[in-house]
């Protein structure tokens, strides 16, 4: 292992929002949100806190994760991650059915239990292990005039999911907007309530106040925030919704999300990576409150202090689909049907049985995607589709949400012609831009990606490659499409309105990385 100075932010790139860590030994596990995508809920391993590898998700079954008919952005949010007694518990809230549970597992790489359905409302719930065996569910207000806007916590028998206490308001926040995302923390016999607020946009910040008892009465650090980059030129922004973690050696640190917006000339500053996972050290001052980065500041290359930061980390730019079963990386949007899509119907491919629904619609369309991670970046796909129905569509896309997405895609004519074509879907804009027709069944797409635009070629076999658009990353990012997702790169096929009747053979896809 190569020991370094310094490591480089985000430490988990692309879609990664809502960090929550847990630390078991020497290993130290983490969960991010993942909204309208299954498998939900991914998580991470690392050694060192800096380099993560995926290695499961805790929703796997429908029985766990409900995305039917699910809109963009809602679905999971921010999951809470912790250990006790041999077992690790993941609690979060679904959007789609406004329901809080949680699951458990003994093997952080699953499977996890069925869900345990709570009475909670709101969003945003998490567990605290007191030292006395007592365990404690908090979480944001119910969103009704029947509450305040702030905290509330109860008591929570872990084995029923019941409370056993009464719901209580703990903390108002310092009185920014959208007190949400608490931990709970018992460091030296005090309990510590740490917090987002200010909205997870660029206002986004970290609060934190202390008590005698878990519910306090909580005194407010008069330093609030304790990390934010609110009002600030900084590369990084919107930071917020972090996690505490302690080293063996009693070292702290703290997990949290950010974005890396691009400015875009006479436009404005836009991200379209979506809010990824960041670190950072945390010293304690004098009077006993956490600090986080450098005055509540974190930059790209922090000092690595102790870590031993390895300098190795191994990407996986090919996926030949020759394995039974997809990479972890790979995912489905909202409830995925099974028929519509196999490993196995043509050995060593991907296939792909294009449905009625098509990238357009809230239903679940025949699309298998994975987070975009690099502003530079290369994909590419070998295509097979031997379309012979007018609708059948098959292709490469550029995908933030429904209503905002490109697409480079092998097409089935009226006369049985086939065609690639690039298209672009921006809000209520929908237009095909290019459609030329081509000879073989089998074409390569490829998109170049840099942190301003796409350019979408494609080539057929032992053809020329051939330029057939280009689009502004910024028309899907979160500043225009809006959400809480970022973008990603899937391959997909649809019958357009109807089920589709030929099969959809990709033989491989490739993601090389440039520039993160």
């Amino acid at each position: 292992m190569t020991l370094v100075q310094q490591y480089k932010n985000p430490v988990i790139s692309g879609f990664h929002p809502d960090p929550s860590i847990c630390r078991v030994g020497s290993d130290y596990y983490l969960v991010t949100s993942s909204f309208q995508y299954f498998p939900g809920v991914p998580i991470f391993h690392s050694r060192d806190l800096v380099q993560w590898e995926l290695i499961g998700y805790c929703l796997t079954r429908k029985s766990q994760l409900n995305l039917d008919g699910c809109k963009s952005s809602m679905g999971i949010y921010a999951p809470t991650l912790r250990y006790q007694h041999g077992r690790f518990y993941m609690i979060t809230t679904n959007m789609n059915t406004y329901q809080n549970f949680y699951v458990w597992s003994e093997n952080p790489a699953g499977p996890w239990s069925e869900p345990i359905m709570l009475d909670w409302p709101g969003i945003d719930p998490s567990l605290f292990f007191d030292e006395d065996g007592r365990v404690y569910i908090s979480g944001t207000n119910s969103f009704t005039f029947e509450e305040t806007a702030g905290i509330y916590q109860a008591e929570i028998n872990m084995e029923t999911g019941l409370l056993v206490s009464e719901r209580r308001l703990i903390w108002e926040g310092t009185g920014a907007q959208a007190p949400e995302g608490p931990h709970l923390y018992r460091i030296n016999d005090i309990y510590y309530l740490m917090i987002a607020e200010g909205g997870t946009e660029y206002g986004h910040m970290v609060t934190i106040a202390r008590g005698d008892t878990p519910y306090g009465p909580f005194e407010s650090n008069p330093d609030n925030p304790i990390l934010t980059h609110r009002s600030s030129s900084l590369a990084i922004q919107a930071t917020g919704h972090a996690d505490l973690v302690r080293k063996e050696d009693g070292s702290w640190w703290a997990v949290f999300l950010g974005i890396r917006p691009v400015s875009v000339p006479f436009v404005g500053k836009h991200h379209h990576l979506g809010r990824e996972t960041f670190l950072a050290p945390v010293i304690w001052s004098i009077d006993g409150w956490p600090v986080i980065g450098e005055q509540g500041k974190v930059s790209e290359w922090m000092d690595a202090g102790a870590l031993p930061v390895s300098s190795d980390k191994v990407w996986e730019e090919m996926d030949d689909f020759d394995a039974n079963q997809l990479q972890l990386s790979w995912n489905f949007l909202k409830s995925p049907n099974d028929k519509d899509w196999s490993l196995e119907a043509r050995p060593g491919w991907l296939t792909l049985n294009g449905s009625a629904v098509t990238l357009n619609d809230l239903d679940s369309p025949a699309f298998v995607g994975r987070r975009q991670q690099h502003f530079h970046c290369s994909v590419s796909t070998l295509l097979d589709f031997k379309a012979r129905q007018e609708g059948e569509e098959a292709g490469l896309t550029v995908y933030m949400n429904e209503k905002h997405h490109y697409e480079i895609a092998l097409i089935c004519n009226a006369d049985g012609e086939l065609k690639v074509i690039f298209r672009r879907r921006v809000g209520s804009i929908w237009n095909i831009e290019l459609e030329t027709p081509v000879q073989s069944p089998e074409i390569i797409f490829e998109v170049e990606a840099t942190a301003s635009n796409y350019t979408f070629y494609y080539s057929e076999p032992h053809g020329e490659r051939k330029l057939v658009g280009i689009g502004e990353c910024s028309l899907l990012s979160t500043e225009v499409a809006g959400g809480f997702t970022g973008v990603y790169i899937g391959l997909y096929a649809t019958g357009n309105g109807e089920p589709s009747v030929t099969p959809a053979h990709f033989d491989w896809f490739h993601y090389l990385p440039g520039e993160s």
